[in-house]
């Protein structure tokens, strides 16, 4: 797979396949790379984003620009399976390497297009960052308090896009093992973002108005969301249906009668009432410690969990239990990793080092029969 890739959506699609196996020859410019390289140097003076998106992948570098360095990608693209890109709007296509090109050249390989808003349209050429794709989809107004409309606090757009080019990616290469035949993807990150949005989107097109901000609560279901306990701790549950809705009220609360009061009797009664519910619930609570209430929800077989912060999730007993944690290599030293989330049963996923910018380009200009010399004129020459 050739990745012609930068910042987040690529490369995080293009690291699940390397998590499978796949070889991919992630293509940098000379010098600094991927402008993700240099977010932030949280990691042993490494980017975080990069850290997390990069592992698995051989770094080469080219100046597209540059007459020997199309020669090269040429010649990358003739042995390829797979090409991938994010650039601007039409400056793939500027370089040659538009997909009608190389599918005209290449009828079996898959070529896949990640943009902000698509090929087309009035928002072809807007910038895309994840944060405006977020306020774009609808999600920044349904997220947050009341008061603060807030953004996802992920790349909730660049990881949607990425996930889709990722599955159509596998997609497309199932089909041609059965057909032969290439095929020409593109995904945009409203787009994939949008799929993510069809709770809101049939809520407010078919009722009028749109899912309330209601923080950590859920917009139609009551109740859902934190309580806090006597020790501060904040303590989150959620009801999915009545049978539950009885359970917590004689087991948990220790109150029968509050599940047959008229205000709370289904669920659309419990959001109508939601203030008065949580001021029932929050009394309850608030007698009672952030492990007793745990307890009671876990023997009631309530939905709930603890509000952890990032270091407490990175040292979840789960994860620990389940042996979720590997060691990988990098230019800054070995570096934890979560495995991929998909286990395979007898196969353990490809998590081999972080490349540095260019790491790879003289041993794969060689493997492609680039010899020495002719490696070093095209450093000299600013090709590579």
């Amino acid at each position: 797979m050739v990745a012609l890739e930068q910042a987040v959506a690529v490369p995080f699609a293009t690291r699940q396949l390397a998590d499978l196996g796949a070889r991919v020859i992630k293509i940098e410019r000379p010098g600094a790379g991927d402008f993700a390289r240099s977010y932030d140097e949280k990691v042993k003076g490494l980017s975080s984003h990069f850290v997390w998106l990069n592992r698995s992948k051989e770094s080469l570098t080219l100046n597209l620009k540059h007459p020997a360095a199309k020669r090269i990608m040429e010649t990358l693209l003739d042995g390829a399976d797979v090409f991938i890109q994010n650039l601007a709007p039409g400056a793939a296509a500027r370089m040659g390497l538009s997909a009608g090109d190389l599918r005209q050249k290449h009828p079996r390989l898959i070529v896949c297009d990640v943009s902000g808003y698509g090929m087309s349209g009035p928002y072809r050429d807007k910038k895309a960052y994840d944060l405006l794709v977020q306020c774009e989809a609808g999600l920044v107004s349904i997220t947050g308090t009341p008061e603060t409309p807030s953004k996802v606090g992920i790349a909730a757009a660049d990881i949607a896009a990425g996930m889709y080019a990722y599955s159509g990616i596998l997609a497309a290469l199932f089909r041609r093992e059965r057909t032969g035949e290439g095929a020409t993807l593109e995904v945009s990150m409203l787009e994939a973002l949008g799929e993510w949005m069809g709770f809101p989107a049939y809520y407010t097109a078919y009722g009028g108005e749109q899912p309330p901000r209601t923080g950590a609560s859920h917009a139609s279901i009551a109740p859902y969301g934190p309580f806090e306990a006597s020790d501060g701790r904040v303590v989150f549950l959620g009801i999915q249906n009545e049978r539950e809705w009885e359970r917590f009220c004689e087991a948990v609360l220790e109150r029968p009668e509050i599940s047959g009061d008229e205000r709370f009797s289904d669920n659309s009664r419990r959001v109508a009432n939601r203030e008065e519910l949580d001021g029932i619930i929050g009394e309850v609570f608030g007698r009672m410690s952030a492990e007793d209430i745990v307890s009671r929800l876990d023997e009631a077989k309530i939905a709930n969990a603890r509000m952890r912060s990032v270091q407490e999730f990175l040292d979840h007993p789960q994860l620990k239990a389940r042996g979720r944690w590997r060691e990988i290599g990098s230019t800054a030293g070995p570096l934890d990793a979560l495995v991929p989330p998909v286990t395979i049963e007898g196969v353990e996923g490809v998590m081999n080092p972080i490349p540095g910018v260019g790491e790879h380009t003289g041993a794969i200009l060689r493997k492609l029969g680039y010899s020495a010399e002719e490696i070093e004129n095209l450093r000299e020459s600013g090709a590579v």
